[in-house]
């Protein structure tokens, strides 16, 4: 079992490695007293932590900001929020935490949330993950999506944010290309990217993603577990995560982009 502890505080932080050591003796344990060199490790070294045991209060990322990005980044990752205030107990559990444990740690503490984690629990994952927040990306079960062509990829981007409305070639062609073109050569194009990316779901069997009808295509959105989604929906953890950036790689995002800035102005 690969065990992170991150605390800002390395007095607490040495603490917790030894108690977390004494629940779990055979686990390999990791520590960080800065978030961002987990998150560092997970996306740069491929490290995916069985769990994360999580201060919640930290500079530059806190725990419940963590905890969302390792959502998309190791779906598997069990986190649990060791702090000494009570007040965030509500937020955490909705970022999905396994478990909640206040200051101080103890052995005890662990062994019973250790304890209350699945061993090698096989996890079905049956949807796509995509982050729209800051720069595009698609997630299969905690890695990247790997794209031939940068166009397939915005051409996915775009059926997003269309949030599942049914989209004509010219449509997407107007959008995804700065020249314009004839009818029949936009057609093709379009038609040459749902092919491709048919095939790049179809490698990881999610092909159903797609929906195609003649000459309209669209996405099936409850097989897409999204950022933006799930901010439309309300959940406090994803509103709090956008931090004003939408798919800033396209500018046809820019329309999107200037109502989530209007909406959360007001």
């Amino acid at each position: 079992m690969l065990i992170f502890v991150i605390d800002d505080e390395l007095p607490l932080l040495n603490s917790a490695k030894r108690i977390i050591g004494e629940a779990a003796p055979g686990a390999e344990i990791v520590t960080y007293n800065d978030a961002f060199d987990a998150i560092n490790d997970i996306t740069e070294k491929g490290q995916k932590p069985d769990v994360v045991f999580s201060d919640i209060e930290m500079p530059g990322i806190n725990g419940l900001e963590l905890a969302v990005r390792l959502k998309s980044l190791s779906p598997d990752t069990r986190v649990v929020f060791v702090t000494g205030y009570l007040k965030y107990a509500v937020d955490a559990f909705k970022v999905h935490a396994q478990g909640y444990i206040m200051k101080p740690l103890s052995v005890e503490d662990v062994v019973d949330e250790l304890a209350a984690i699945p061993q090698k629990e096989v996890i079905k994952h049956d949807k796509l993950f995509v982050r729209c927040f800051g720069h595009f990306e698609v997630f299969w079960q905690g890695e990247p999506l790997i794209f031939q062509r940068k166009k397939t990829k915005e051409m996915l981007a775009f059926l997003v944010d269309r949030e599942g409305a049914t989209c004509t070639a010219s449509e997407i062609a107007g959008s995804l290309w700065e020249e314009r073109m004839d009818a029949k050569k936009a057609g093709q194009n379009v038609r040459n990217l749902i092919s491709d990316l048919k095939n790049t779901l179809t490698q990881i069997g999610m092909e159903n993603v797609l929906i195609r009808d003649r000459q309209q295509v669209a996405i099936r959105r409850e097989m897409i577990d999204c950022d933006y989604y799930n901010m439309l929906a309300g959940d406090m953890a994803w509103v709090n995560a956008y931090k004003g950036e939408y798919m800033v790689d396209y500018s046809w995002a820019e329309l999107t982009a200037g109502k989530l800035y209007f909406r959360n102005d007001n």
